[in-house]
């Protein structure tokens, strides 16, 4: 099975950029999964699970490599503010509102997570340095390979290209100003689909599957 591939960084740092980037490379691409069938197609995944469950893939996955994406903090701060303020309604419903893998991985790496917090840019630095160091830990510690890179910098197409193993890569920049909905509006044959129809897989059973 060849490498997978799996984006750490948090929402707001380039995942769609960089999905979209994958798909003109030739890789099978899921930004988000949410099926047993979606992680275990994909070859490049980002966003929710990833960004929170990284050390349970790569108990299921140990030859896949990691992009760890970086992003200026003056930038993210406001820009996650925008979409957790979107969002909040729905993480916080009991019952409802988005899927519970979804939930779980916001309301961990953002913890007690409320209204007030979103505007709080101590809060949201600490949530985003917090994941940082555990991704660092958790790199230090299994020796796997991991690349971390700013999209916004000029050389970050040169390193991606090098740790991909690819001679160029064009990556777009997406989703500006908030967007959020760039990646439903791609149509490639490569595009991994979340959900199956719509649906998803239960979160307590999400990795009980082989390899």
């Amino acid at each position: 099975m060849k490498n997978k591939y799996f984006v750490l960084g948090l929402p707001r740092t380039g995942t769609t950029s960089l999905c979209v980037a994958s798909l003109g490379l030739g890789f099978k691409t899921a930004h988000t999964a949410y099926t047993k069938s979606a992680i275990k197609s994909a070859q490049l995944i980002a966003d929710t699970p990833v960004f929170n469950d990284f050390e349970k893939l790569y108990q299921l996955f140990p030859n896949s490599r990691f992009i760890y994406l970086e992003r200026d903090l003056s930038l993210w701060v406001p820009s996650i503010q925008r979409l957790l303020t979107r969002m909040l309604p729905k993480l916080i419903e009991q019952g409802g509102g988005f899927n519970e893998t979804l939930k779980r991985c916001y309301l961990n790496t953002f913890p007690n997570l409320n209204a007030d917090n979103i505007l709080d840019d101590t809060y949201l630095i600490n949530c985003y340095n917090n994941h940082k160091l555990n991704v660092t830990s958790f790199i230090n510690k299994t020796n796997a390979d991991c690349l971390f890179v700013n999209l916004a910098h000029e050389d970050s197409g040169q390193k991606l290209a090098e740790f991909l193993n690819v001679s160029n890569i064009d990556i777009p920049h997406l989703n500006k100003m908030g967007k959020v909905t760039a990646w439903n509006e791609i149509r490639h044959p490569l595009k991994v689909e979340s959900t199956r129809l719509g649906k998803v897989d239960k979160d307590s059973t999400l990795y009980c599957f082989k390899k």
